[in-house]
């Protein structure tokens, strides 16, 4: 029995132990929301909708949208006066004042289409603000109130020295509870999300839900390092992955919009896609990074500068372009009219070009959209699995292609992601470029190739430009 109570005492000692140790290692977020929890602030909106005369009401029923589906699906029984217009629909989201004359940072889609926005402070002080400018490419907006007296305001820190693990804060309103904190580490940096071609999102496990936009991240120095702008969700609410724009990419925009009331961004002219494995292998690459260059717009500044298609761009402005995603990001940083050196894999040697960079246009947005390139693929029997023709002088005419050939059938044991119609126009063999011009050229190609080569096709689809890597051939037929 002594021996018992002995060892029972050793654990719990123990126990103890490990627990105030881990109580040690913890970090204490009390300070940090002292001191900087003033300066992030509520922001709700309001906006006048109109509905149409014709359309019913149904009673004792406020919400928007359950109001629209009975309008929709349910038939009108009874006529009767209508509506006129609805007061307002409100949204709530966060924002953090950057300057003490009352400049506030916070998301492009909290205000988008906004009629009134209220911003309100930790000290119950409410201010009518206005829009100084909006990017919804970086989902970036700033707005200015007018203070009686100095405001507190955010210190701002240097995404750059974030480090992954590190621990990080989130204070915000989110479901309209205003000055909520929450803590978790950051997951990752530098990463892309579809459709955001220009913004390296920091990605967190901080708990971040609907309210939170336009919120501060901070690190544990007490500075922002970002604004919170989206999460992954599959249910609208928090799943573990939060995305927060860099403060620098934030500040480099309300820089702008306060200066110009707009962003001015660079663009060169090139349709790109990911470099893979086999791509890399295919082209002599010593490893999977940069832009394949799919097709250079006419009279781009890619075109002028050189550019052409095939060429993987590695280095842009003396900076390594490890992804097709970091290009975008690059270019886009870059102002128009700036000069900028770029770095090429062409034909299996670095080749150094200088470029002056364009502006992005507006109604460029639409398009920013790269095609998707069909998937790597391997080749079935009778090495290629296809058949495929020469260009007639019609179809080259009509296409503007001094050569190709068309595929014409697709076998059924071929596993090549081609389709009846697309164009090949180039095989790529260990760094060598070979344009085909003939069946008989490509059946020789082919004949003279290892059974396990690994080889890029750059095949033509509508007006689309893709590179199809084929990893390993069949045998001989």
């Amino acid at each position: 029995m002594k021996w018992f109570r002995i060892q029972a005492a050793v654990a719990a000692f123990a126990v103890a132990g490990l627990a105030f140790a881990q109580g040690r290692e913890l970090p204490d977020f009390t300070r940090l929301v002292e001191d900087q929890g003033a300066a992030v602030v509520n922001i709700s909106t309001t906006q006048a909708v109109r509905r149409p005369a014709n359309l019913p009401q149904i009673p004792n029923i406020d919400d928007e949208e359950v109001q629209e589906f009975f309008r929709r699906f349910i038939p009108r029984q009874q006529p009767g006066p209508q509506p006129g217009p609805r007061a307002e629909s409100r949204s709530l989201g966060s924002g953090f004042i950057i300057s003490a004359d009352g400049y506030v940072l916070t998301n492009a889609h909290v205000v988008d289409g906004a009629d009134e926005i209220n911003v309100k402070l930790t000290d119950k002080r409410e201010y009518k603000a206005k829009v100084i400018g909006a990017d919804k490419r970086t989902d970036v907006a700033l707005i200015k109130i007018e203070p009686s007296g100095s405001l507190p305001a955010v210190k701002l820190g240097d995404p750059a020295r974030l480090k992954v693990g590190e621990w990080v804060v989130a204070i915000g309103s989110p479901f309209g509870f205003e000055n909520t904190v929450t803590a978790g580490i950051v997951s990752a940096k530098g990463r892309s999300l579809p459709q955001e071609n220009f913004v390296p999102f920091i990605q967190t496990d901080v708990a971040i839900n609907p309210g939170n936009s336009g919120g501060p991240l901070f690190n544990m120095r007490g500075e922002v390092v970002g604004v919170n702008s989206q999460i992954y969700s599959r249910t609208g609410g928090f799943m573990g992955l939060s995305f927060a724009i860099p403060i620098d990419v934030a500040l480099d925009i309300q820089k702008q919009l306060r200066e110009k009331g707009r962003v001015s961004r660079g663009r060169i002219g090139v349709v790109i896609q990911e470099v893979s494995k086999d791509l890399a292998t295919s082209f002599g690459l010593d490893r999977p990074r940069g832009a394949l260059v799919n097709s250079v717009e006419k009279g781009s500044p890619a075109e002028r500068a050189g550019i052409e298609a095939t060429d993987i761009i590695v280095k842009f402005d003396g900076k390594q372009v490890e992804a097709s995603s970091d290009l975008p990001r690059l270019v886009g940083a870059t102002r128009p009219g700036a000069k900028a050196d770029l770095e090429v894999w062409r034909k299996g040697a670095t080749r150094s070009l200088s470029i002056t960079v364009g502006e992005l246009q507006e109604e460029r947005v639409a398009s920013r959209e790269t095609p998707r390139a069909p998937k790597p693929v391997e080749l079935a029997a009778n090495r290629l699995g296809l058949v495929v023709s020469e260009l007639t002088a019609k179809q080259k005419e009509d296409l503007k292609l001094p050569a190709g050939l068309v595929v014409t059938e697709v076998k059924p044991d071929a596993r090549a992601d081609v389709r009846r119609g697309d164009i090949l126009l180039m095989l790529v063999h260990k760094g060598q470029h070979t344009e085909l011009r003939s069946t008989e050229q490509l059946n020789r190609l082919l004949a003279g190739m290892d059974k396990n080569a690994v080889i890029t096709l750059q095949v033509r689809r509508g007006e689309a430009m893709a590179f199809v890597t084929v990893n390993g051939l069949t045998d001989k037929g």
